[in-house]
């Protein structure tokens, strides 16, 4: 597999580069992080990444670290964290294989839930199990009176 990996310091850079690869038919997935809330990072920007992978039909994926959840137009958006390690059958004291909690909480035209992730490093694939539907949406208030 052949990667081409841009470093570059300005979230304004992150998102251009981002959009410029998506308009190369070179290229099979794109893939950018961003740090923080910078100012940079609106629903603009996230409109036209994804208008302009739905006009490529290239993914892209956008990692957004320390931030807060904020509006975005992403078609799907999910929330990542780590789970505690099962440990290695050979020394129960030492952190087996990283496990992650995906939660999936918006996306468009799929339910959103939650699953246990972990990377079975016999095939190189991000193995997808344990799904925990998302609980219903609480009934609308209703004004008293």
């Amino acid at each position: 597999m052949d990667l081409l990996y841009l470093e570059v310091r300005r979230a304004a850079d992150v998102l251009w580069a981002m959009e410029e690869a998506l308009g190369c038919p070179a290229l099979a997935h794109v893939i950018g992080e961003v740090w923080g809330d910078p100012p940079a990072l609106d629903f603009t920007a996230t409109k036209r990444l994804a208008l302009r992978s739905e006009r490529s039909g290239m993914q892209a994926w956008l990692f957004r670290r320390a931030a807060r959840t904020d509006l975005s137009a992403a078609r799907e958006r999910w929330h990542v964290s780590a789970l505690p390690s099962p440990p290695m059958p050979d020394d129960l004291r030492a952190p087996g294989a990283p496990i992650w909690q995906a939660e999936l909480f918006r996306a468009r035209g799929r339910m959103p839930g939650r699953w246990v992730a972990r990377h079975d490093t016999a095939n190189g694939r991000l193995v997808m199990g344990h799904h925990i539907p998302a609980p219903d949406p609480a009934p609308p208030l209703r004004a008293l009176g």
